[in-house]
């Protein structure tokens, strides 16, 4: 049997970025993981660890020899160093693939970006710059892998955050659905569309749920009475007008990509089998 190709993981020390270099691994490759600080990957399951930073494009020669897929999940989830979504989810990203380009050995890239993303990008400074890049890997002569999550369990762990705190805030009525996706689930799905070559995977996890059901259900996992309260939806876009004139990059970043996709039903095909509820019970259980 043909020995299965080197792939480098890019965001290797992120939620997402663990949950792929384990599975790559566990599917038979050999792993590189891209990481900016090795001592951030104590824990990583890899064959290799190369410390680079994707936004200096000085640091990575040598990443990608001998590498055939090339997978990132690399962007910006908290703000802490300075940098912007331009530099990072396109910037870094483009240097990534600008390496792939020149080295000669990659075939495929994968890419994770946003489900809806091109209803978002006009909303939001973060899926601008992801879209951005989505356009640049499709130019590209390498074949491309495009995937588009609804969302991750550990961006749901919000809710048990303010279930803990005694109250969740819901917009409206709190009817608007999604189906978030455990790591582990997506970065199998991941595996298996980087084998087929799928041009675009947009994936959800299991079961659909409205936001309310996803308050109720931290809530169960927190102990605490149900106290769930709806913003009015004028309060949302007017969150959306006024913040970026009021508050920096860091801050109103996150919150504008919240605002902009509570406002519409994020539901994908159905993948996996992790439910949210489990993984609410597993964080709670932990403190």
């Amino acid at each position: 049997m043909a020995a299965k190709p080197t792939v480098l993981v890019a965001g290797a020390t992120g939620y997402l970025g663990r949950f792929l270099a384990q599975s790559f691994h566990d599917h038979g490759y050999r792993v590189r993981a891209l990481v900016r600080d090795r001592r951030r990957a104590d824990a990583l399951v890899a064959d290799e660890i190369f410390e680079g930073q994707a936004t200096r494009p000085d640091t990575l020669p040598g990443a990608m020899d001998d590498v055939t897929w090339v997978v990132s999940s690399l962007g910006i989830t908290r703000q802490r160093d300075g940098l912007s979504y331009d530099e990072v989810d396109y910037g870094a990203n483009l240097n990534l693939l600008h390496l792939a380009e020149a080295v000669g050995t990659v075939e495929r890239f994968g890419y994770v970006s946003v489900f809806r993303g091109p209803e978002l990008r006009n909303a939001t400074r973060l899926v601008a710059a992801k879209e951005r890049f989505v356009e640049a890997l499709r130019g590209s002569a390498l074949q491309s892998v495009v995937v588009r999550p609804t969302g991750f369990f550990s961006d749901m762990e919000e809710f048990l955050d303010m279930a803990r705190r005694g109250r969740v805030y819901v917009f409206g009525d709190g009817s608007t659905r999604l189906n978030p996706i455990h790591g582990a689930d997506l970065a199998s799905e991941i595996v298996a569309a980087m084998e087929r070559g799928t041009g675009e995977l947009p994936i959800g996890g299991p079961e659909v749920l409205s936001m309310r059901r996803i308050a109720e259900l931290a809530f169960l996992a927190a102990g605490r009475r149900e106290r769930i309260a709806g913003v009015p939806d004028w309060m949302r876009r007017f969150a959306l007008a006024v913040l970026p004139r009021v508050t920096p990059l860091h801050v109103y970043g996150p919150a504008q990509f919240f605002l902009a996709a509570s406002a519409l039903d994020m539901v994908a095909p159905a993948y996996g089998e992790r439910h949210l509820a489990d993984h609410f019970q597993s964080v709670a259980a932990r403190g």
